[in-house]
């Protein structure tokens, strides 16, 4: 009987050339050289082990960020071959797969018939942006060992005595990113952390372990339940109409389509889709594949048994998608993704694949669980109720702008710049911050939206209520985009869009309820950078000549120790406190301003977050508020 290690050696490794291209365009093969491309890096040599755990080899990964900002990844795979290479004869294995770009066992069907790997080119690429690479392997009682500095050997591949390792046989890579190359190298814990949740929830049974040395946290993730499990923790927040997520799995060939799917009492939907464990946040044909396949069996479900009355529609796709949870994972051979980062699946024949496996499984569950098919079809045919709802509020909200009023809300103060990527918006509360602002601002590129109190909670809010709200009006008339299902991108009137709130709890309150909105109604606006948050100052200190304006308590307290006793100081509650020249010099002005870009990192994180801050359910609020108090300052009750 050959062992696992045998049947992988250095014949299997297919060779394709090349990294010089890689330091010189590293955004084509990790997307960009800021926070994304930093992390993409680590998820590179994670992917190494996620695929020896795919084909039944690995049950371990650790990876551990060092106080000196490098990253180690270790896995208990066989190990990355060491023995000579047939066509580079004076090569071992190890350093052709560490320095040609597209080198690898998941070019070769034998030794990995599923992967997710970057086109093949992941570890490579980490090595050519690195100043600095170590690699061991364990394999035949062995370590073995080589270094690298920006992508060229250090030294030759060698036994390391008296090394270390934790595992029998694996690999473990530890890399320095190259400041010539990275905006940063300041990992984000929580980044990471949400990653391998994720890997580990797509991978059941196998355990990751995240280390952080800079701080001591750690984190150990491992589900049995895989997808039923994940769908179980995005719907935490949530008050779900089935006590158990609808589970069904089915394969063609060598693809094999696993879904999970809970719906549950909001509004909003979120679907996550991935493909050899890789999140293809642009979706692709096999999403395409699911939604038709769920918007045709509800409908055809509602005609033979609901039996719809005279009048009544059909339901549409997000009629049947409203309140959905669902995570599909499909594993395939050759994956065909559109750009370097897979974000968007491309095969074909996966379309036809998805579709039939969600017809016949979810017809099969409708049919064996008539009581959970009347929850699932009295959601869907609510949420068409509301659909045309909104719809007429939607054409009442028109004529109402087109007749009623001017263009534009008489409480806005435009600005006369019409190119909208010169101009912004300042969203403001109350009448008396937005008379400061007013009187403040550049009136040629600022424009200013006071609103009256708090905006509705669209956490708990249909589509039609929130076209109903006046103050939300108010601002889909004046970004000019429009909302849900009827946003359009294309008719943004600013591309900054400025929530300027009091540096209050009040004031925090409200940022939340406009990011919700923002989030759930016009998330384009979040995911293409349009959304900013600005910063007031806390304090105004004055002592003789000097007068600063501060941000922070450590700043305030660094001031007073510089400037001595007897500073004068003033505590700003409130955006209204201040003079239209300070709210300028501090706030508004291009110049001096601070000013926070929303970006949205984690679909799954962000979700839940305004599921937990915003949603039903009291309970993970209350966690999150006795969990997080500690940090709290300038309460002001």
């Amino acid at each position: 009987m050959t062992s696992p290690e045998s049947s992988y050696n250095a014949k299997e490794i297919k060779v394709m050339e090349g990294l010089s291209a890689v330091r010189k365009r590293p955004g084509m093969y990790i997307g960009s050289t800021g926070l994304r491309g930093l992390h993409h890096m680590v998820q590179e040599v994670v992917d190494n082990g996620i695929d020896e755990a795919l084909v039944g080899f690995c049950k371990n990964i650790i990876i551990t960020i060092h106080k000196d900002n490098s990253v180690s990844v270790i896995d208990d795979g066989r190990g990355i071959p060491v023995d000579n290479h047939p066509k580079y004869q004076n090569k071992s294995a190890l350093e052709i797969v560490m320095t040609k770009l597209h080198a690898g066992g998941k070019f070769d069907k034998e030794s990995y018939k599923i992967s997710g790997g970057l086109h093949g080119v992941g570890v490579s690429v980490v090595n050519a942006l690195s100043e600095k690479l170590i690699v061991d392997v364990r394999r035949g009682g062995q370590v073995y060992s080589q270094e690298y500095a920006r992508g060229e050997p250090v030294n030759e591949v060698h036994i390391k005595k008296d090394a270390s390792f934790p595992f029998q046989t694996g690999t473990l890579v530890r890399f320095w990113t190259d400041k010539e190359i990275f905006e940063t190298n300041d990992y984000h814990y929580d980044m990471l952390a949400s990653r391998m949740r994720e890997l580990a929830f797509l991978n059941p049974g196998l355990l990751i372990a995240l280390r952080d040395e800079r701080n001591d946290k750690a984190e150990e993730f491992k589900f049995e339940g895989g997808i039923v499990s994940f769908v179980n923790y995005l719907n935490q927040s949530k008050q779900c109409i089935l006590e158990k997520p609808i589970y069904f799995c089915a394969k063609k060939g060598t693809t094999e389509v696993e879904i999970a799917m809970q719906y549950n009492t909001g509004y909003a939907e979120l679907i996550l889709s991935f493909v050899n464990n890789i999140n293809t946040e642009e979706g692709g044909l096999h999403l395409v594949g699911f939604k038709n396949a769920l918007t045709r069996v509800l409908n055809k479900y509602a005609q033979e048994s609901a039996k719809p009355k005279n009048g009544e529609e059909k339901l549409s796709g997000s009629d049947v998608r409203e309140g959905l949870t669902a995570v599909m994972s499909i594993k395939m051979m050759e994956p065909q993704f559109e750009g370097q980062t897979k974000t968007k699946l491309g095969n074909p024949e996966i379309k036809n694949i998805v579709d039939a496996a969600v017809s016949e499984c979810l017809k099969t569950f409708l049919e064996e669980n008539p009581g959970k098919a009347k929850l699932i079809m009295e959601k869907s045919m609510n949420a068409a109720k509301a659909r045309e709802a909104a719809l007429k509020a939607r054409e009442l909200v028109r004529r109402k702008g087109l007749f009623e009023f001017s263009s534009l809300p008489g409480k806005l103060a435009d600005c006369s710049e019409r190119d909208p990527t010169k101009s912004e918006i300042y969203i403001v509360e109350g009448d008396s911050a937005g008379g400061s602002s007013r009187q403040g601002r550049d009136r040629k590129t600022q424009a200013i939206l006071p609103l009256r109190g708090k905006i509705l909670n669209v956490e708990k809010a249909r589509l039609v209520n929130v076209l109903k709200n006046n103050e939300i009006q108010t601002m889909m008339t004046a970004i000019g985009t429009g909302a849900g299902d009827f946003f359009d991108l294309t008719k943004l009137r600013y591309h900054k869009i400025i929530i300027m709130s009091d540096a209050d709890v009040d004031g925090a309150h409200i940022r939340t309820l406009l990011l919700t909105f923002f989030y759930r109604y016009m998330r384009p606006l979040v995911e293409k950078g349009h959304i900013f948050i600005a910063q007031p100052p806390l304090y105004r200190i004055k002592k003789g000549g000097e007068l600063h304006y501060v941000y922070s308590d450590k700043e305030k307290d660094h001031h007073i120790e510089r400037l001595g006793e007897n500073a004068e100081i003033q505590r700003f509650k409130g955006l209204g406190e201040m003079n239209p020249d300070q709210l300028w010099s501090t706030t508004m002005d291009p110049e001096r301003r601070i000013l926070l870009q929303v970006t949205l990192e984690d679909v799954i994180e962000a979700d839940r977050t305004f599921s937990m801050l915003m949603g039903d359910e009291v309970e993970p609020r209350r966690e999150f508020i006795e969990k997080n108090a500690k940090f709290v300052k300038n309460l002001d009750i």
